[in-house]
C-alpha cells in the first residue's frame, strides 16, 4: 500500500516471494529507516515454512484499501498464508488476522481466498484478477485495535462502504461518518476548501444533497486530529445495524427471499437492509450445508433445525466457510488443530479456520513484541505518525479520545478557542458557535420572571446577593443549618426541590409571585455551602496540588476511589435505609425482603473492604507513608485484579437483581401498603434518585470498572510494571460484563417503563411484555387553540400526548394515543407556517405537532419512523392504553385538565414549588420545563458517564471559591458538603444547559475551570488535574444539549429496542 501520498492514481509494485524466504523491496517502512516489522504470522507457534524448491514464480495483483495496486511474485506453490503474510509483512501492520484476501472465482463469485491451499488451485488465470485486500474480521469494539495503522484501515474499510452503498443509514449519520473522513484528510473546517474538496471526491451516492450538512457537522470537529477522527468514525460506524455486514441472498422455507449474513455475534437474518433475526453462536449447536441447503442446528434447549435454501451449492459452501472462520476467530482460544486424515474415505469438507483468534492477537498486541513504524495516509494533508520508539508519554495515545475532547493549540484566533490555562488555550466543541443547536425556548412576558417552574432571581437581584455575602454568612453561620435556605435558589437547581420532589424545605412553601424582597436565600450562600471553613484560597490550592503525584494514573486511580465512595452510598440506600423502612413496617413479603436484602448485603460487605484497599493504596502513593519510597505502591492494577477476581464470586448475586426487580414491582402493584412505603421513601432526602434505579448500580458499577481499565491500560506502555495487571484486571472484568449486559439491557427497558407509569395517570397498561420505550419529551400540539405543549411518550408499538394540569401528584394526564402500526409523518412547515412542524397521520386520527428546534424535530421524525417501522412488522395493531375510568388510586380532590388551554397549562408550572406527594424533577418533568426530549439511548449514555469528586465551585460576579463534593449521574448534579453526607443539598438537572470553557474577558484566570450556563444562570467549577477536568468535561459534555446529538446519532441505529 502506498502511503507516502503518490499522485498516480493506481501504484504498481512488484514483490518477490520464495517459499523459504520472503524478499521485500522498498517498503514505506524500509524507505523511512524503520525496522522491518514481520506483523503478526498466521503460521503456528513454533513452525516455519516449508524450505521446498521455490519453482515457477507467478505475479499476483493485490489492490489495497487506499486504491492502490502492488503486484507480488510468489511461487505457484505457495499457500495462502504466504500471500496474506507478505502484505501485512509489506505494510507493517501488525494485527494482520482482521483482514483477508478476496477475489472472483471462475463464476465470478466473490470468495476468499484459502489461506491453506495452493493459492495457483484457487486463482486460475492470476494475470486477470486482481486480489483485493479487505477488512474481513470485524471486531464488537475498535477500542480492541490497538494499532493507530489498523484503525486507518478500517476507516478505509468504512469509507470504500459507504461509496459502494454497502453500509446503508439515514441521511445524518451518513453526514456525520463524512465529516470525520473530511476533518482526517483535510483538518479543520475552511468553507471554501470544504466546497472544493466535497466537489472533487464524492463519498456516497447523491452526496450533493448533504454537503451542507456535513459541513455543519464538520465545523464540530475543530482540533480533531486523523487518528482521533479515525476513532470516531468507527466509534459511529459500528453502531450501525450494516456495520461489517455482507449479505448472501437466501429463501427461507416458505420461499420468501431474505439475506443471510455472520457477525462476531453469530449469524444474522435480513430482509432487504433491515434485521429481523439473530441466532448467536451460544445457541447454535452445529452449521451444516447440503448442496444448496444451509442448515442451523440449535442447541438442545431450542431443539430446532433452521433451513435456508441459498442460490447454488458454490454459494452455500462459501456462506458456510464464511461462518466456520468467524466462530473460530471471536469464539475460540487458539486455532483449531487439524482432523486426523480418515484411513479409507472422506466425508464432507475437511476445511477448517487457519490462523490466530482474536484472543491470541489480543495477547500478541499486549505483550509488546512489535516495534512502531512511521507511516502516512493518502489523500491526508495531515500527517500521522506512530513513534518508532515506546515513549511512555505516547502510549495512552494510542487510542485517540473521544471528538468532544479537548485538545491544546496555539490558534488564538480560533473563535473556539477559550482560555483555559496561561500560555495556553484550549480548543472545545461548544454551543456557542452556532445557533443552529441553540435551543429556542420562547416564554410570554408574564413568564419573564420565571425559569423551569421555580422563582428566577434577576441579574440585579444576584448581584445583590453577591454583595450582602459577607453580611448573610456572619449573620446564618449563627443559625442553625436548614434545608429551607436551598430552595429557591436558581443557582444549583431551577427546579427548587430534592432529588424526587419533595420540597427540601421544611416548613417553607414558594410562592410563584415571590417578590424580590421576599426572596428566599440561596444555597450557595448558606452556612452549609459557604461556610469559611470549606473555602479554599489559591495559595492552599497551589500548596495541596503541589504536595500530590502528578501521574495520570494517580488520577485514574483516584477516580476509582471517589465514585466508590458514591457507590457504597448507594448501595446503603438499600442495605441500611430500605431496610430499616421495611423493618418497622410489616407490609413486604418475607420471601421478597430475603431475596432483596440478601442480594445487596454481601455486596456492600465486599465493597467497604473494597474501598478501605483503595483508599490505602492511595495513602501510600501519595506519600503518606515511608513505603512510596520504593515505588511499589505507586500501581492499582494489582488491587484492580486481585478484587475483581474476588468479585466473581458475587455473581450469583448480581444474577439475582433482574428477579429482585421484577418480584419488587409486583409485590408494589399487589400491595397498596407496600405502594406507599416505597413512594413515601423516595420522598425521603436519602433516595436521591427513584427506588429502582438503586437496584440497577452493582450492574452498572462492572461496567464503570471496566471503563476505568481501559484508560489505564490506555494510558500504560506495555513495558510499565502495572500493565500486566491492568490488562488482566481488563479481561476478567470484561467477561463479567459481556456475561451480565444482556439482564442489564432488559433491567434498564423494565425499570423505565415502571418509572415512566409513576409519571402518567390515565393509564392501565403501560407495561407490557415486549413494549419498549424509545423517547419522551416536550412537543406543541396544534389544536383550535392554537399551538399547546404537551408531553410525548414514544415506545415501540405507540405513541402518547399528555398535559400537565393542576394536580396533587405533579403527573402527566393521558389525553391520547396514536398507535404506531400504519402511520405515517409528514413535514408540515409550510402548510401550516409553524417553524420545524410535522403532522403524524394514524389509521383514525391525525395529530399535527412542532418541535422547539431543527434538531429536536429530526430526533423526533427519526425515531417515530423507526418504531413505525418496528410495529409494521409486529403482529398487528397494539392494544388500547388509555384507562376506560380513572384508576383507583387518583386523590380525590385532584383536579383534571380535561379543557386543555394555555391558562392551565401555565399555572401547571408552578406546580412543582408546592409540597406534593410525588417526585416533581423527575427526567420527565425537567425535559417538559427546558422544552427538550431524551432517548432511551440518552439514558444508556447517562449509565455510562457517571463521575463523583470534589470540585471548586464559583458563580457570577462572586469572588471565592466554595469546595464541595459532586455526584453526576441522570443528567445532573448533585451536591455535597462532603462526601460523608446522606444525602444531597441541592441538585442541578443539566439537560439543555451549555458547557463551555470560561472566556478572557470572564477573568477567570485559573487552570482547569469549565463553565455551565442555561439562560441567566451561570456557574464556573474548577478541577484539581487536567485529567479530573478532562474526565468532569466529559461526563458533563453528554447530558448538555451542545453535545448530545453527535453521541445520539453514533447509538441510534445500533440500539436494539
Amino acid at each position: 500500500m502506498n502511503f507516502l501520498g503518490s499522485n498516480s492514481k493506481v501504484l504498481k509494485k512488484r514483490v518477490s516471494l520464495n517459499m523459504g524466504e520472503m524478499e521485500q523491496r522498498s517498503t514505506a517502512g524500509s524507505r523511512l529507516g524503520a525496522q522491518e516489522n514481520a506483523g503478526i504470522s498466521t503460521l503456528e507457534h513454533g513452525q516455519k515454512l516449508p524450505m521446498t524448491l521455490p519453482g515457477k514464480l507467478t505475479s499476483i495483483k493485490i489492490q489495497m484499501l487506499d486504491d492502490t495496486q502492488e503486484v507480488f511474485d510468489v511461487p505457484q506453490r505457495a499457500p495462502g498464508k504466504v500471500l496474506l503474510d507478505a502484505v501485512c509483512n509489506h505494510l507493517n501492520l501488525v494485527e494482520g488476522d482482521y483482514f483477508g484476501l478476496e477475489f472472483p472465482d471462475h463464476k465470478k463469485i466473490m470468495v476468499w481466498l484459502d489461506l491453506l491451499k495452493p493459492i495457483m488451485k484457487q486463482i486460475r488465470r492470476p494475470k486477470h484478477v486482481v486480489v483485493k485486500f479487505v477488512v474481513k474480521f470485524f471486531p464488537p469494539d475498535h477500542a480492541q485495535l490497538q494499532e493507530e495503522l489498523t484503525r486507518y484501515l478500517f476507516a478505509l474499510q468504512v469509507k470504500q462502504d459507504l461509496a459502494q452503498g454497502r453500509l446503508t443509514c439515514n441521511d445524518t449519520s451518513a453526514a456525520l461518518l463524512i465529516s470525520h473522513i473530511v476533518q482526517s484528510e483535510i483538518g479543520d473546517f475552511d468553507e471554501t476548501i470544504d466546497h472544493e474538496h466535497l466537489a472533487k471526491n464524492k463519498y456516497i451516492p447523491q452526496q450533493e444533497a448533504l454537503e451542507d450538512k456535513i459541513m455543519e457537522f464538520h465545523r464540530n470537529h475543530v482540533g480533531q486530529t486523523p487518528a482521533e477522527s479515525d476513532f470516531q468514525l468507527l466509534e459511529i460506524a459500528r453502531r450501525l445495524e450494516m456495520y461489517g455486514i455482507r449479505l448472501h441472498p437466501a429463501k427461507d422455507r416458505e420461499g420468501t427471499k431474505i439475506n443471510l449474513a455472520v457477525a462476531n455475534t453469530g449469524i444474522l437474518v435480513f430482509q432487504g437492509h433491515t434485521k429481523i433475526n439473530a441466532f448467536n453462536w451460544s445457541k447454535v449447536r452445529k452449521l451444516s450445508f447440503k448442496r444448496k441447503r444451509f442448515l442451523i442446528k440449535l442447541r438442545p434447549d431450542v431443539n430446532d433445525t433452521l433451513e435456508f435454501l441459498m442460490a447454488s451449492r458454490d454459494f452455500c459452501k462459501s456462506f458456510w466457510k464464511i461462518c466456520v472462520e468467524h466462530h473460530a476467530f471471536f469464539r475460540l482460544f487458539e486455532e483449531p488443530k487439524p482432523k486426523p486424515k480418515p484411513v479409507l474415505f472422506t466425508r464432507g469438507s475437511s476445511f477448517r479456520f487457519s490462523g490466530r483468534t482474536q484472543k491470541q492477537v489480543l495477547d500478541y498486541v499486549k505483550e509488546g513484541g512489535h516495534k512502531k513504524v512511521q507511516f502516512e495516509r493518502k489523500h491526508s494533508k495531515i500527517r500521522s505518525i506512530r513513534s518508532l520508539t515506546a515513549q511512555p508519554s505516547e502510549q495512552h495515545a494510542e487510542v485517540p479520545k473521544q471528538s468532544c475532547s479537548f485538545t491544546f493549540g496555539d490558534d488564538a484566533d480560533s473563535p473556539m478557542v477559550q482560555s483555559c490555562r496561561q500560555g495556553k488555550e484550549l480548543k472545545v466543541s461548544t454551543e456557542d458557535n452556532g445557533q443552529r443547536r441553540s435551543p429556542s425556548l420562547k416564554k410570554s412576558p408574564k413568564e419573564s420572571g420565571r425559569v423551569d417552574g421555580a422563582v428566577m432571581v434577576t441579574m440585579e437581584e444576584e448581584e445583590e446577593v453577591v454583595k450582602d455575602r459577607t453580611q448573610q454568612n456572619r449573620s446564618q453561620s449563627q443559625q442553625p443549618s436548614t434545608a429551607g435556605s436551598l430552595t429557591g435558589s436558581p443557582h444549583l437547581s431551577e427546579l427548587s426541590v430534592n432529588s424526587q420532589g419533595a420540597p427540601v424545605v421544611a416548613n417553607m412553601s414558594l410562592s410563584p409571585n415571590l417578590s424580590p424582597d421576599a426572596k428566599p436565600s440561596s444555597p450557595l450562600i448558606s452556612p452549609l455551602l459557604n461556610d469559611p471553613s470549606c473555602v479554599r484560597t489559591d495559595d492552599e490550592e497551589e500548596v495541596r496540588r503541589k504536595r500530590f503525584p502528578t501521574d495520570k494514573a494517580y488520577f485514574i486511580a483516584k477516580e476509582v476511589s471517589t465514585t466508590e465512595r458514591t457507590y457504597l452510598k448507594d448501595l446503603e440506600v438499600i442495605t441500611s435505609c430500605f431496610q430499616s423502612t421495611v423493618s418497622k413496617e410489616d407490609c413486604m413479603p418475607e420471601t421478597l425482603k430475603n431475596l432483596l436484602f440478601s442480594s445487596f448485603e454481601p455486596l456492600y460487605k465486599f465493597h467497604t473492604s473494597f474501598l478501605k484497599e483503595i483508599e490505602q493504596r492511595l495513602a501510600l502513593w501519595e506519600g503518606r507513608s515511608n513505603a512510596h519510597v520504593k515505588g511499589d505502591y505507586q500501581r492499582i492494577g494489582d488491587v484492580m485484579l486481585k478484587n475483581i477476581q474476588s468479585m466473581k464470586q458475587l455473581t450469583i448475586h448480581l444474577r439475582k437483581h433482574n428477579e429482585v426487580l421484577v418480584e419488587l414491582e409486583n409485590g408494589i402493584k399487589n400491595s397498596r401498603k407496600l405502594e406507599n412505603l416505597c413512594r413515601d421513601f423516595e420522598l425521603q432526602k436519602v433516595c436521591y434518585l427513584p427506588l429502582n434505579t438503586f437496584l440497577l448500580r452493582p450492574l452498572h458499577r462492572l461496567m464503570h470498572y471496566k471503563q476505568i481499565m481501559e484508560r489505564l491500560c490506555k494510558h500504560y506502555p506495555p513495558n510499565h510494571g502495572d500493565f500486566r495487571d491492568s490488562r488482566a484486571a481488563l479481561a476478567e472484568i470484561s467477561e463479567m460484563v459481556a456475561q451480565l449486559h444482556g439482564s442489564m439491557i432488559k433491567m434498564e427497558n423494565f425499570q423505565k417503563l415502571h418509572e415512566l407509569k409513576k409519571d402518567l395517570i390515565g393509564i392501565d397498561n403501560l407495561v407490557i411484555p415486549g413494549r419498549e420505550f424509545i423517547r419522551l419529551g416536550s412537543l406543541s400540539k396544534l389544536s383550535g387553540k392554537g399551538l399547546q405543549q404537551r408531553m410525548f411518550f414514544l415506545f415501540n408499538d405507540v405513541l402518547l400526548y399528555t398535559s400537565r394540569g393542576l394536580t396533587a401528584s405533579n403527573q402527566f394526564k393521558v389525553h391520547g394515543q396514536l398507535p404506531l402500526y400504519g402511520m405515517t409523518i409528514e413535514e408540515s412547515e409550510e402548510e401550516w407556517g409553524v417553524p420545524h412542524c410535522f403532522t403524524l397521520r394514524g389509521q383514525h386520527q391525525s395529530i399535527i405537532v412542532a418541535a422547539s428546534t431543527r434538531a429536536e424535530m429530526d430526533k423526533w421524525t427519526e425515531d417515530i419512523q423507526m418504531a413505525i417501522d418496528l410495529a409494521e412488522k409486529s403482529s398487528g395493531p397494539a392494544p388500547e392504553l388509555l384507562a376506560s375510568s380513572p384508576p383507583d388510586n387518583k386523590s380525590p380532590d385532584e383536579t383534571t385538565v380535561d379543557q386543555e388551554s394555555e391558562d392551565d397549562l401555565s399555572a401547571s408550572r408552578t406546580s412543582l414549588e408546592r409540597q406534593s406527594p410525588h417526585r416533581g424533577n423527575t427526567t420527565v418533568h425537567v425535559c417538559w420545563h427546558r422544552n427538550t426530549s431524551v432517548s432511551m439511548i440518552d439514558f444508556s449514555i447517562a449509565v455510562e458517564n457517571q463521575l463523583s469528586g470534589n470540585l471548586l465551585r464559583k458563580f457570577k460576579n462572586s469572588n471565592g471559591w466554595q469546595k464541595l463534593w459532586v455526584v453526576f449521574t441522570n443528567f445532573c448534579m448533585f451536591f455535597y458538603k462532603s462526601h460523608q453526607d446522606n444525602h444531597p443539598l441541592a441538585s442541578l438537572p443539566l439537560l439543555g444547559y451549555s458547557l463551555t470553557i470560561p472566556s478572557e474577558t470572564e477573568n477567570i484566570h485559573k487552570d482547569y475551570v469549565f463553565k455551565l450556563h442555561f439562560k441567566s444562570h451561570v456557574y464556573y467549577f474548577r478541577a484539581e488535574s487536567e485529567y479530573t477536568f478532562e474526565r468532569w468535561m466529559e461526563v458533563i459534555r453528554s447530558a448538555t444539549s451542545s453535545a448530545s446529538r453527535t453521541r445520539v446519532l453514533s447509538h441510534k441505529e445500533s440500539h436494539v429496542y
